[in-house]
């Protein structure tokens, strides 16, 4: 038996209850869908995550705010939405746009905890923060790598040929992304996928690994309690992993997606071609992607979850070795979901389902009542929530609502929907905002500059999408102009009303 499956078996028998300020085990996962063991996914290979899952509360309806990383990390860490922090795209960042706002890290720094952290974090932050931490943020080329193969860029490949071809390009004094990418695409030296026979930490996400192994060596020594956040890249582009995971999966039993077409009745400008993906030298940049590769991406992707899912296995049995599981609160949070080719779609920037839930699981040791709720959360509720567990005051400004009352009562609920939200992908003059109830989502395409004003006018729509995941789970049929469902929609238009006189607010 395992050290975490032990930890189930001890904590539940004598209801161990964690002092009055816990420390803080934050897992941030980039691009991971809720495709895991513990979510119904009986083909992934999860088990770490999976016990996890049997330890703390798992949210099976948990939303992001944007299917992006930027914007749906700075709405996150900071508590607000997209709409307030003004992030909805990679070139902005929180505090240039929202200079009010702050991250949980610097949060709990201010009220006496010491807060690190490394990896992928504040994506929609400038150089990951430095406010947000007591002890200064590692950098990529500050991990500890298994060996001296250093790439130029930390988190991707350890190929030979594209580590040459990395140098040739930095010694042809190529400056600007678009240089780089189409010099690396010439010599086919930026694919999509990586298998190699590797050890764990010769890619970043090991590297990282080890080093939050250390640094909970070292927090265990301190007198005050910590907060510590390791952002994982994978299942990020490019899919690399070590070759052993990859061999965990039986490429010829990989099933496509089930509907690969845009839902009957949706706008076109909802839809998007992949342009992240297409960007990969193995990869075409137009047209549909053939069967075969579509199922090498799956597998990739599916190679990364379980390779990251063993990153974290390391880390968490490391909390119990030191005994520090006895008073942290370990939350897993993706960032934001991904498309595996439903509606013909990959990667996320999309309103949809695939793209806009993640996986959300807390553990606290205050609450040890394991379960899965239905409730539909929200990325913005956590920062409330982690307050509330830690004791500290829930600041006023916060958008999003604790969750502590669904860790007391997973029945319960503690909002009507959960909202989401996405620029049209064609003139970007609109903005689709998506409400999401357990069994409706209904998508409204808003004219952009009116939506940003803070205020909602029906005659402002450009377009509606509903979707009743009870009789259509995949999305195949828009039933917005449905009059069987007018009351349904007519019901969303007041929710979306209400949230924006409300100032973004979702609460019941």
């Amino acid at each position: 038996m395992s050290v975490l499956k032990g930890l189930f078996v001890v904590l539940w028998v004598s209801g161990v209850q964690a002092v009055e300020r816990p420390n803080v085990l934050f897992l941030s996962i980039d691009d991971l869908k809720p495709e895991l063991g513990c979510y119904g996914a009986d083909y992934m290979v999860t088990p770490a995550i999976d016990r996890l899952a049997e330890l703390g509360m798992l949210f099976e309806h948990h939303y992001v705010q944007q299917a992006v990383c930027g914007p749906s990390r700075a709405s996150m860490f900071s508590g607000l939405r997209p709409d307030t922090t003004r992030v909805w795209d990679l070139q902005h960042t929180c505090r240039e746009e929202c200079p009010t706002a702050f991250t949980m890290q610097e949060y709990f720094k201010k009220a006496g905890y010491e807060t690190a952290g490394a990896g992928k974090i504040m994506h929609g932050f400038k150089h990951d923060d430095p406010p947000s931490w007591s002890i200064p943020y590692v950098q990529g080329e500050a991990l500890p790598f298994a060996d001296d193969r250093l790439p130029a860029h930390y988190t991707q490949y350890q190929s030979p040929h594209i580590h040459q071809a990395e140098k040739q390009m930095k010694k042809g004094g190529r400056k600007t992304f678009k240089e780089k990418q189409a010099f690396m695409a010439q010599l086919d030296a930026k694919p999509s996928t990586e298998m190699l026979d590797l050890p764990d930490d010769a890619y970043s996400d090991g590297a990282m690994t080890v080093w939050g192994i250390e640094m909970l060596e070292q927090l265990a020594e301190s007198d005050k309690p910590f907060f510590l956040t390791l952002g994982y890249r994978k299942p990020h582009l490019p899919f690399v992993a070590p070759k052993k995971y990859w061999d965990l999966y039986d490429r010829g039993r990989i099933e496509l997606a089930a509907y690969r077409e845009l839902p009957e009745g949706s706008p076109r400008y909802a839809w998007h071609k992949g342009t992240e993906l297409r960007g990969y030298s193995d990869v075409k940049r137009v047209g549909d992607i053939p069967t075969q590769k579509q199922r090498e991406l799956i597998h990739g992707y599916r190679a990364c979850v379980s390779y990251v899912d063993t990153q974290i296995g390391k880390v968490i049995d490391k909390l119990v070795e030191l005994g520090l599981h006895k008073n942290t609160v370990v939350v897993l949070w993706g960032d934001h979901g991904w498309h595996l080719g439903d509606h013909n779609i990959w990667c996320k920037h999309s309103t949809y389902e695939q793209a806009t839930r993640a996986p959300l699981i807390i553990y606290s040791p205050t609450f040890l009542r394991p379960g899965k709720t239905r409730s539909v959360v929200e990325s913005v509720d956590i920062f409330p929530t982690l307050c509330e567990l830690a004791s500290l005051p829930i600041p006023q400004s916060l958008e999003g609502t604790s969750l502590v009352p669904l860790l007391k009562n997973p029945d319960g609920a503690v909002k009507p929907f959960a909202m989401s939200q996405y620029p049209d992908h064609g003139k970007r003059d609109k903005m689709g905002y998506s409400l999401r109830t357990e069994r409706y989502r209904a998508v409204f395409w808003v004219d952009r500059a009116a939506a940003q004003t803070g205020t909602f006018e029906a005659s402002r729509v450009h377009a509606r999408e509903l979707f009743d995941y009870q009789t259509d789970p995949l999305e195949q049929q828009n039933r917005a102009e449905d009059r069987a469902y007018k009351t349904v929609v007519d019901q969303f238009e007041r929710y979306l009303s209400d949230y924006f006189s409300s100032g973004f607010q979702t609460r019941m």
